[in-house]
Protein backbone atom coordinates (compact mmCIF):
# COMPACT_ATOMS: atom_id res chain seq x y z
CA UNK A 1 0.00 0.00 0.00
CA UNK A 2 1.10 3.63 -0.49
CA UNK A 3 3.14 5.07 2.36
CA UNK A 4 1.31 7.29 4.84
CA UNK A 5 1.87 10.99 4.22
CA UNK A 6 3.05 13.20 7.07
CA UNK A 7 0.51 15.72 8.29
CA UNK A 8 1.24 19.28 7.05
CA UNK A 9 1.84 22.15 9.50
CA UNK A 10 -1.77 23.24 9.15
CA UNK A 11 -4.63 20.87 10.01
CA UNK A 12 -5.56 19.01 6.83
CA UNK A 13 -8.99 17.99 5.55
CA UNK A 14 -10.14 15.87 2.62
CA UNK A 15 -13.61 16.10 1.07
CA UNK A 16 -14.58 12.73 -0.33
CA UNK A 17 -16.88 12.63 -3.38
CA UNK A 18 -20.43 12.65 -2.08
CA UNK A 19 -22.23 9.39 -2.86
CA UNK A 20 -25.10 9.54 -5.34
CA UNK A 21 -27.85 7.48 -3.69
CA UNK A 22 -30.46 8.19 -6.37
CA UNK A 23 -29.82 5.09 -8.46
CA UNK A 24 -29.42 7.31 -11.51
CA UNK A 25 -25.83 7.69 -12.68
CA UNK A 26 -26.79 10.84 -14.56
CA UNK A 27 -27.28 12.51 -11.18
CA UNK A 28 -23.56 12.15 -10.40
CA UNK A 29 -22.97 15.67 -11.68
CA UNK A 30 -24.88 17.09 -8.72
CA UNK A 31 -23.16 15.05 -6.00
CA UNK A 32 -19.79 15.74 -7.64
CA UNK A 33 -20.66 19.43 -7.84
CA UNK A 34 -21.42 19.59 -4.12
CA UNK A 35 -18.05 17.99 -3.32
CA UNK A 36 -16.14 20.28 -5.67
CA UNK A 37 -17.84 23.39 -4.29
CA UNK A 38 -17.03 22.30 -0.73
CA UNK A 39 -13.36 21.89 -1.62
CA UNK A 40 -13.32 25.39 -3.13
CA UNK A 41 -15.17 27.00 -0.22
CA UNK A 42 -13.09 25.27 2.46
CA UNK A 43 -9.94 26.47 0.72
CA UNK A 44 -11.00 30.04 1.56
CA UNK A 45 -10.53 29.31 5.26
CA UNK A 46 -6.81 29.38 4.47
CA UNK A 47 -5.71 28.08 7.85
CA UNK A 48 -6.77 24.56 6.85
CA UNK A 49 -4.93 22.53 4.24
CA UNK A 50 -7.56 21.17 1.83
CA UNK A 51 -6.66 18.24 -0.39
CA UNK A 52 -7.16 19.03 -4.07
CA UNK A 53 -10.07 17.57 -6.04
CA UNK A 54 -7.93 15.32 -8.20
CA UNK A 55 -6.57 13.57 -5.11
CA UNK A 56 -9.79 13.13 -3.16
CA UNK A 57 -11.80 12.08 -6.25
CA UNK A 58 -9.52 9.06 -6.65
CA UNK A 59 -11.85 7.43 -4.09
CA UNK A 60 -15.02 8.02 -6.10
CA UNK A 61 -17.06 4.84 -6.34
CA UNK A 62 -14.68 2.88 -4.09
CA UNK A 63 -15.62 1.27 -0.78
CA UNK A 64 -12.76 2.63 1.31
CA UNK A 65 -12.37 3.21 5.04
CA UNK A 66 -11.74 6.81 6.08
CA UNK A 67 -8.64 5.72 8.02
CA UNK A 68 -7.15 4.50 4.75
CA UNK A 69 -8.03 7.83 3.11
CA UNK A 70 -6.46 9.76 5.97
CA UNK A 71 -3.29 7.69 5.84
CA UNK A 72 -2.88 7.93 2.07
CA UNK A 73 -3.70 11.65 1.80
CA UNK A 74 -2.05 12.75 5.04
CA UNK A 75 -5.13 14.37 6.59
CA UNK A 76 -6.63 14.57 10.06
CA UNK A 77 -10.21 15.36 9.05
CA UNK A 78 -12.47 13.76 6.43
CA UNK A 79 -15.78 15.18 5.25
CA UNK A 80 -18.07 12.67 3.57
CA UNK A 81 -21.70 12.63 2.56
CA UNK A 82 -24.45 11.45 0.27
CA UNK A 83 -27.09 12.90 -2.03
CA UNK A 84 -30.50 11.32 -2.59
CA UNK A 85 -32.97 12.72 -5.09
CA UNK A 86 -36.60 11.66 -5.28
CA UNK A 87 -38.62 13.60 -7.82
CA UNK A 88 -38.25 17.26 -6.92
CA UNK A 89 -37.09 16.51 -3.36
CA UNK A 90 -33.44 16.40 -2.44
CA UNK A 91 -31.82 15.07 0.74
CA UNK A 92 -28.13 15.74 1.42
CA UNK A 93 -26.35 14.21 4.41
CA UNK A 94 -22.87 15.21 5.53
CA UNK A 95 -20.52 14.11 8.30
CA UNK A 96 -17.21 15.49 9.54
CA UNK A 97 -14.82 12.93 11.05
CA UNK A 98 -11.69 13.38 13.14
CA UNK A 99 -9.75 10.35 11.99
CA UNK A 100 -7.03 10.72 14.60
CA UNK A 101 -9.52 10.16 17.44
CA UNK A 102 -12.11 8.11 15.53
CA UNK A 103 -14.84 10.59 16.52
CA UNK A 104 -17.63 12.23 14.56
CA UNK A 105 -17.33 15.98 15.05
CA UNK A 106 -20.48 17.03 13.24
CA UNK A 107 -23.31 15.59 11.15
CA UNK A 108 -26.33 17.18 9.51
CA UNK A 109 -29.07 16.42 7.02
CA UNK A 110 -30.53 18.94 4.58
CA UNK A 111 -33.89 18.48 2.84
CA UNK A 112 -34.66 20.84 -0.01
CA UNK A 113 -37.09 21.38 -2.87
CA UNK A 114 -35.20 21.24 -6.15
CA UNK A 115 -36.57 24.37 -7.79
CA UNK A 116 -33.17 25.75 -8.86
CA UNK A 117 -30.49 23.08 -8.70
CA UNK A 118 -27.59 25.56 -8.74
CA UNK A 119 -29.11 27.74 -6.02
CA UNK A 120 -29.62 24.65 -3.86
CA UNK A 121 -26.04 23.56 -4.50
CA UNK A 122 -24.72 26.98 -3.40
CA UNK A 123 -26.98 27.09 -0.34
CA UNK A 124 -25.95 23.63 0.86
CA UNK A 125 -22.26 24.37 0.31
CA UNK A 126 -22.48 27.59 2.36
CA UNK A 127 -24.38 25.85 5.15
CA UNK A 128 -21.93 22.97 5.44
CA UNK A 129 -18.77 25.11 5.37
CA UNK A 130 -20.09 27.62 7.91
CA UNK A 131 -21.24 24.83 10.20
CA UNK A 132 -18.02 22.82 10.22
CA UNK A 133 -15.57 25.74 10.55
CA UNK A 134 -16.15 26.23 14.32
CA UNK A 135 -16.17 22.45 14.75
CA UNK A 136 -12.70 22.26 13.22
CA UNK A 137 -11.45 25.06 15.48
CA UNK A 138 -12.99 23.37 18.52
CA UNK A 139 -11.31 20.07 17.64
CA UNK A 140 -7.96 21.81 17.18
CA UNK A 141 -8.43 23.63 20.48
CA UNK A 142 -9.09 20.34 22.28
CA UNK A 143 -5.98 18.87 20.68
CA UNK A 144 -3.90 21.86 21.82
CA UNK A 145 -5.16 21.47 25.39
CA UNK A 146 -3.74 17.94 25.48
CA UNK A 147 -0.22 19.17 24.68
CA UNK A 148 2.34 20.17 27.33
CA UNK A 149 2.47 23.99 27.63
CA UNK A 150 6.11 24.14 26.55
CA UNK A 151 5.40 22.37 23.27
CA UNK A 152 2.72 24.76 21.99
CA UNK A 153 3.33 26.55 18.70
CA UNK A 154 1.57 29.69 17.46
CA UNK A 155 -1.33 27.73 15.91
CA UNK A 156 -1.92 25.80 19.16
CA UNK A 157 -1.93 29.02 21.17
CA UNK A 158 -4.49 30.65 18.85
CA UNK A 159 -6.72 27.60 19.07
CA UNK A 160 -6.54 27.70 22.87
CA UNK A 161 -7.28 31.43 22.76
CA UNK A 162 -10.37 30.83 20.62
CA UNK A 163 -11.75 28.34 23.14
CA UNK A 164 -11.54 31.06 25.81
CA UNK A 165 -12.82 33.85 23.58
CA UNK A 166 -15.95 31.86 22.74
CA UNK A 167 -16.96 31.71 26.43
CA UNK A 168 -17.74 35.46 26.49
CA UNK A 169 -16.63 36.17 30.06
CA UNK A 170 -14.24 38.79 31.38
CA UNK A 171 -11.84 36.18 32.75
CA UNK A 172 -11.82 34.12 29.55
CA UNK A 173 -11.32 37.19 27.39
CA UNK A 174 -8.25 38.06 29.43
CA UNK A 175 -6.97 34.49 29.16
CA UNK A 176 -7.43 34.61 25.38
CA UNK A 177 -5.40 37.80 25.14
CA UNK A 178 -2.54 36.27 27.15
CA UNK A 179 -2.40 33.26 24.82
CA UNK A 180 -2.53 35.48 21.74
CA UNK A 181 0.36 37.58 23.04
CA UNK A 182 2.43 34.39 23.25
CA UNK A 183 1.41 33.38 19.71
CA UNK A 184 2.41 36.79 18.35
CA UNK A 185 5.75 36.60 20.19
CA UNK A 186 6.44 33.32 18.36
CA UNK A 187 5.20 34.65 14.99
CA UNK A 188 4.96 38.48 14.86
CA UNK A 189 3.44 38.34 11.35
CA UNK A 190 0.63 35.92 12.21
CA UNK A 191 -2.41 37.70 10.74
CA UNK A 192 -5.03 35.53 12.41
CA UNK A 193 -3.45 35.94 15.87
CA UNK A 194 -3.11 39.70 15.47
CA UNK A 195 -6.68 40.05 14.15
CA UNK A 196 -8.16 38.02 17.00
CA UNK A 197 -6.01 39.93 19.50
CA UNK A 198 -7.48 43.22 18.22
CA UNK A 199 -11.02 41.81 18.26
CA UNK A 200 -10.73 40.48 21.80
CA UNK A 201 -9.47 43.83 23.09
CA UNK A 202 -12.27 45.83 21.48
CA UNK A 203 -14.84 43.24 22.56
CA UNK A 204 -13.66 43.54 26.16
CA UNK A 205 -14.07 47.31 26.11
CA UNK A 206 -17.44 46.95 24.33
CA UNK A 207 -18.60 44.72 27.19
CA UNK A 208 -17.41 47.27 29.76
CA UNK A 209 -14.51 45.16 31.03
CA UNK A 210 -11.78 47.59 29.97
CA UNK A 211 -11.31 51.29 29.35
CA UNK A 212 -12.24 52.05 25.77
CA UNK A 213 -9.89 55.03 25.31
CA UNK A 214 -6.90 52.97 26.43
CA UNK A 215 -7.95 49.83 24.54
CA UNK A 216 -8.68 51.10 21.04
CA UNK A 217 -5.10 52.24 20.23
CA UNK A 218 -3.76 48.81 21.27
CA UNK A 219 -6.36 47.06 19.13
CA UNK A 220 -5.84 49.37 16.16
CA UNK A 221 -2.07 48.80 16.14
CA UNK A 222 -2.59 45.01 16.20
CA UNK A 223 -5.29 45.12 13.52
CA UNK A 224 -3.22 47.26 11.16
CA UNK A 225 -0.27 44.91 11.68
CA UNK A 226 -2.57 41.96 10.93
CA UNK A 227 -3.66 43.41 7.60
CA UNK A 228 -0.08 44.29 6.64
CA UNK A 229 1.02 40.76 7.55
CA UNK A 230 -1.75 39.03 5.62
CA UNK A 231 -4.13 41.06 3.47
CA UNK A 232 -5.98 37.90 2.44
CA UNK A 233 -6.92 36.93 6.00
CA UNK A 234 -10.58 37.56 6.88
CA UNK A 235 -9.75 37.53 10.61
CA UNK A 236 -7.31 40.41 10.12
CA UNK A 237 -9.92 42.54 8.38
CA UNK A 238 -12.50 41.62 11.03
CA UNK A 239 -10.20 43.00 13.73
CA UNK A 240 -9.59 46.22 11.82
CA UNK A 241 -13.30 46.67 11.04
CA UNK A 242 -14.31 46.25 14.68
CA UNK A 243 -11.62 48.73 15.77
CA UNK A 244 -12.76 51.30 13.21
CA UNK A 245 -16.30 51.04 14.59
CA UNK A 246 -15.12 52.35 17.96
CA UNK A 247 -13.08 55.04 16.21
CA UNK A 248 -16.49 56.12 14.84
CA UNK A 249 -15.14 55.54 11.32
CA UNK A 250 -18.37 53.91 10.19
CA UNK A 251 -17.71 53.85 6.45
CA UNK A 252 -14.25 52.35 6.95
CA UNK A 253 -15.62 49.78 9.40
CA UNK A 254 -18.34 48.67 6.99
CA UNK A 255 -15.86 48.49 4.11
CA UNK A 256 -13.48 46.30 6.14
CA UNK A 257 -16.30 43.97 7.19
CA UNK A 258 -17.40 43.67 3.58
CA UNK A 259 -13.84 42.82 2.56
CA UNK A 260 -13.64 40.15 5.29
CA UNK A 261 -16.87 38.63 3.98
CA UNK A 262 -15.63 38.77 0.41
CA UNK A 263 -12.56 36.80 1.50
CA UNK A 264 -14.69 34.30 3.44
CA UNK A 265 -18.43 34.57 2.62
CA UNK A 266 -19.26 31.89 5.20
CA UNK A 267 -17.60 33.68 8.16
CA UNK A 268 -20.55 33.73 10.57
CA UNK A 269 -18.77 35.82 13.22
CA UNK A 270 -17.97 38.52 10.65
CA UNK A 271 -21.61 38.57 9.49
CA UNK A 272 -22.75 39.19 13.09
CA UNK A 273 -20.19 41.91 13.87
CA UNK A 274 -21.05 43.51 10.53
CA UNK A 275 -24.66 43.39 11.71
CA UNK A 276 -24.00 45.27 14.94
CA UNK A 277 -22.02 47.87 13.01
CA UNK A 278 -24.95 48.35 10.61
CA UNK A 279 -27.22 48.78 13.65
CA UNK A 280 -24.95 51.41 15.18
CA UNK A 281 -24.97 53.15 11.79
CA UNK A 282 -28.79 53.28 11.91
CA UNK A 283 -29.43 50.54 9.33
CA UNK A 284 -31.25 48.18 11.67
CA UNK A 285 -33.04 46.12 9.00
CA UNK A 286 -29.71 45.36 7.33
CA UNK A 287 -28.16 44.66 10.73
CA UNK A 288 -30.94 42.24 11.60
CA UNK A 289 -30.49 40.46 8.26
CA UNK A 290 -26.74 40.11 8.85
CA UNK A 291 -27.25 38.68 12.36
CA UNK A 292 -29.82 36.20 11.10
CA UNK A 293 -27.49 35.27 8.26
CA UNK A 294 -24.86 34.39 10.87
CA UNK A 295 -27.41 32.23 12.71
CA UNK A 296 -28.55 30.61 9.48
CA UNK A 297 -24.99 29.79 8.46
CA UNK A 298 -23.85 28.49 11.85
CA UNK A 299 -26.75 27.74 14.22
CA UNK A 300 -24.54 25.65 16.52
CA UNK A 301 -21.76 28.21 16.61
CA UNK A 302 -20.10 28.82 20.01
CA UNK A 303 -20.88 32.52 19.45
CA UNK A 304 -24.54 32.01 18.48
CA UNK A 305 -25.53 33.78 21.71
CA UNK A 306 -23.87 36.95 20.42
CA UNK A 307 -25.61 36.59 17.08
CA UNK A 308 -28.99 36.46 18.88
CA UNK A 309 -27.98 39.51 20.90
CA UNK A 310 -27.23 41.47 17.73
CA UNK A 311 -30.64 40.51 16.33
CA UNK A 312 -32.22 41.65 19.62
CA UNK A 313 -30.49 45.04 19.38
CA UNK A 314 -31.63 45.43 15.77
CA UNK A 315 -35.23 44.81 16.82
CA UNK A 316 -34.90 47.39 19.60
CA UNK A 317 -33.79 50.06 17.15
CA UNK A 318 -36.80 49.09 15.02
CA UNK A 319 -39.00 49.56 18.13
CA UNK A 320 -40.12 45.94 18.09
CA UNK A 321 -39.80 45.45 21.83
CA UNK A 322 -41.51 42.08 22.20
CA UNK A 323 -39.21 40.64 19.52
CA UNK A 324 -36.27 42.27 21.32
CA UNK A 325 -37.15 40.50 24.57
CA UNK A 326 -37.55 37.18 22.78
CA UNK A 327 -34.16 37.36 21.05
CA UNK A 328 -32.39 38.72 24.15
CA UNK A 329 -33.73 35.84 26.23
CA UNK A 330 -32.55 33.35 23.60
CA UNK A 331 -29.13 35.00 23.67
CA UNK A 332 -28.98 34.70 27.46
CA UNK A 333 -30.18 31.11 27.33
CA UNK A 334 -27.09 30.28 25.31
CA UNK A 335 -24.67 32.63 27.08
CA UNK A 336 -26.05 33.76 30.43
CA UNK A 337 -23.30 36.34 31.07
CA UNK A 338 -23.37 38.03 27.67
CA UNK A 339 -23.50 41.70 28.63
CA UNK A 340 -25.00 42.85 25.32
CA UNK A 341 -28.12 40.73 25.82
CA UNK A 342 -28.59 42.02 29.37
CA UNK A 343 -28.32 45.60 28.11
CA UNK A 344 -30.88 45.34 25.36
CA UNK A 345 -33.28 43.30 27.50
CA UNK A 346 -33.18 46.06 30.14
CA UNK A 347 -33.84 48.82 27.59
CA UNK A 348 -36.67 46.87 25.95
CA UNK A 349 -38.30 46.13 29.32
CA UNK A 350 -38.18 49.84 30.09
CA UNK A 351 -39.84 50.76 26.81
CA UNK A 352 -42.50 48.09 27.32
CA UNK A 353 -43.37 49.59 30.70
CA UNK A 354 -43.02 46.25 32.44
CA UNK A 355 -41.71 47.13 35.96
CA UNK A 356 -41.16 43.52 37.06
CA UNK A 357 -39.18 42.57 33.95
CA UNK A 358 -37.31 45.90 34.03
CA UNK A 359 -36.22 45.44 37.64
CA UNK A 360 -35.11 41.85 37.01
CA UNK A 361 -33.26 42.78 33.80
CA UNK A 362 -31.51 45.75 35.42
CA UNK A 363 -30.39 43.57 38.31
CA UNK A 364 -28.94 41.03 35.86
CA UNK A 365 -27.22 43.80 33.90
CA UNK A 366 -25.62 45.27 37.00
CA UNK A 367 -24.33 41.83 37.90
CA UNK A 368 -22.66 41.32 34.50
CA UNK A 369 -21.51 44.96 34.10
CA UNK A 370 -21.30 46.46 37.59
CA UNK A 371 -20.12 49.92 36.51
CA UNK A 372 -22.74 50.59 33.86
CA UNK A 373 -24.48 53.96 33.84
CA UNK A 374 -26.30 56.26 31.45
CA UNK A 375 -23.09 58.27 31.16
CA UNK A 376 -21.12 55.15 30.14
CA UNK A 377 -23.68 54.25 27.46
CA UNK A 378 -23.69 57.80 26.11
CA UNK A 379 -19.90 58.01 26.05
CA UNK A 380 -18.84 54.53 24.90
CA UNK A 381 -21.40 53.06 22.50
CA UNK A 382 -20.77 54.30 18.94
CA UNK A 383 -24.22 55.28 17.68
CA UNK A 384 -24.19 57.37 14.54
CA UNK A 385 -27.72 58.79 14.87
CA UNK A 386 -28.66 60.93 17.86
CA UNK A 387 -32.22 59.60 17.77
CA UNK A 388 -30.95 56.03 18.26
CA UNK A 389 -28.84 57.10 21.24
CA UNK A 390 -31.74 59.00 22.81
CA UNK A 391 -34.06 56.04 22.26
CA UNK A 392 -31.65 53.59 23.88
CA UNK A 393 -31.02 55.87 26.86
CA UNK A 394 -34.76 56.38 27.34
CA UNK A 395 -35.24 52.64 27.65
CA UNK A 396 -32.63 52.46 30.42
CA UNK A 397 -34.13 55.48 32.21
CA UNK A 398 -37.56 53.90 32.21
CA UNK A 399 -36.02 50.71 33.58
CA UNK A 400 -34.64 52.66 36.52
CA UNK A 401 -31.02 53.29 35.55
CA UNK A 402 -29.43 56.54 36.69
Amino acid sequence: PPAALALPDRPAIAVLPFTNMSGDREQDYFSDGISEDLITALSKLRWFFVVARNSSFVYKGRAVHIHEVARELGVRYVLEGSVRRSGERLRISAQLNDVSTGSHLWAERYDRELADIFAVQDEITEAIVAAIEPQLYAAESFRAQQKPPGSLDAWDLVMRALSHYWRITREDNGAAQGLLEKAIAIDPAYGKALGLFATSHVFGAHMGWADMAATVPIAEAAALAAVVADREDAWAHLGLAYTYLFRRRFDDALAEFELALKLNPNFAMAHAFYGVTLCYAGRWQDGDAAARRALQLSPRDPLAGIYCGVAAYAQFIGRNYEATVQMARESMRQRGDFVGAHRVLTAAAGMLGDPVLAASALQGLRRTQPGISLAWIMRELPMLREEDRAHYLEGFRRAGMK
